[in-house]
């Protein structure tokens, strides 16, 4: 391994020993991932995740394990490994995901040929049973120039997901930024915001380079918990961030200001939706407890109060009738329409599948 890696790959490892290997081939046994090192964070997990690190640091050196006595959540873990990282470039991959293949020549030629302080990569949906879903918003990134551009020049990237396994970051720009992850979950989003604020070349690459493993039993994204507000304390830090930037003098422009807050209602909306408000989503579990609902939607429409910035207007169609019922408040409009409205989005997902 060079003295000096391309790339430091950041895995979290707890509770997934049944994918963990699988995670570790897809990353270390491609082409192009010879000048790479890796820090597996072994976060007290219980089932044997240790041993399997440690036995495939024996044969690996670009294997890197730490071990933590105490259990500390993916934020501490990918926070903890980033201090040790010595790589140009970081990745952060959850240990029940898989890195696609050629991802890493992919990545390695866009990242000498712009040298950003973000590269954002496309990545798909994988559900039990093997079916694949593709990114909704990889149009986004097939339209960023090969020499890259800024949030300001692009707004709409913003609405790509708020996860860091979906981007690489340039390390000094990352640690410069002086933002740690969170506690909990929802832990991505205020490091993430962070960087697409603050970086001044953001470049992409639209080839899969990740498959997002969705409906994992245990996975934190996917079970209810009261945890789920945590997206609310996420975002006050971001506008809190916006704040401090006016202050300065040195305020983000209009379309980047209505670009973040829209995402935020939309990502509170997201999560939201996913519970089945109403008749719920058929086979899938809430994400915010049931008793709690009324009251996340209550905060969803005073965080739009508080935060909507001036001349903020809607969007046409669906996505704005949406924004509107938050808006209003109109809880009860929007426990009625909402499932319906899942169900015409998954009828039509399934009429794609059908024929393609």
């Amino acid at each position: 391994m060079a003295a000096t890696p391309g790339i430091t790959v950041i895995v979290p490892v707890y509770g997934v020993a049944g994918y963990l290997p699988s995670c570790l081939d897809s990353i270390l046994t491609q082409p192009g991932a010879d000048d790479i090192e890796v820090i597996a964070v072994d976060d007290a997990s219980p089932d044997g995740c240790g041993k399997i690190l440690d036995d495939r640091a024996c044969a690996d050196p670009r294997l890197r394990v730490l071990h933590l006595e105490r259990n500390g959540g993916q934020g501490n873990a990918r926070n903890l490994a980033l201090q040790q990282a010595v790589g140009d470039y970081v990745w952060f991959v959850d240990a029940d995901d898989l890195v696609a293949d050629g991802a890493f020549a992919a990545i390695t030629t866009a990242l000498a040929a712009a040298k950003p302080d973000v590269l954002l990569i496309d990545w798909v949906s994988r559900y039990p049973g093997g079916r694949t879903e593709p990114n909704v918003n990889k149009a986004l990134l097939a339209g960023v120039p090969p020499d890259g551009c800024t949030l300001a020049d692009q707004p709409r990237l913003i609405n790509l997901t708020m996860t860091s396994w979906s981007k690489l970051f340039r390390r000094d720009f990352l640690l410069g930024l002086g933002v740690n992850f969170a506690d909990g979950i929802h832990e991505d989003i205020r490091v993430t915001c962070a960087a697409m604020l603050s970086a001044d070349v953001i470049c992409a690459v639209d080839q899969v380079c990740y498959r997002y493993r969705r409906r994992r039993l245990g996975q934190a994204m996917g079970t209810t918990s009261h945890g789920q507000w945590a997206v609310f304390d996420a975002y006050e830090q971001v506008f809190d961030m916006l704040a401090r930037r006016a202050e300065a003098g040195q305020p983000v422009p209009d379309a980047v200001a209505a670009a973040v807050f829209e995402r935020a209602i939309w990502h509170y909306s997201t999560v939201l939706e996913t519970t089945g408000i109403g008749i719920g989503r058929i086979g899938l579990p809430g994400l915010v407890p049931r008793a709690e609902r009324k009251q996340f939607f209550a905060r969803m429409y005073a965080d739009f109060s508080r935060y909507r910035p001036a001349g903020y207007g809607h969007p046409a169609g669906p996505r704005g009738a949406k924004l509107r019922l938050i808006e209003r408040g109109a809880y009860w409009t929007y426990s009625v329409l909402e499932p319906l409205n899942q169900t015409r989005v998954a009828a039509r997902k399934a009429t794609r599948r059908l024929f393609h």
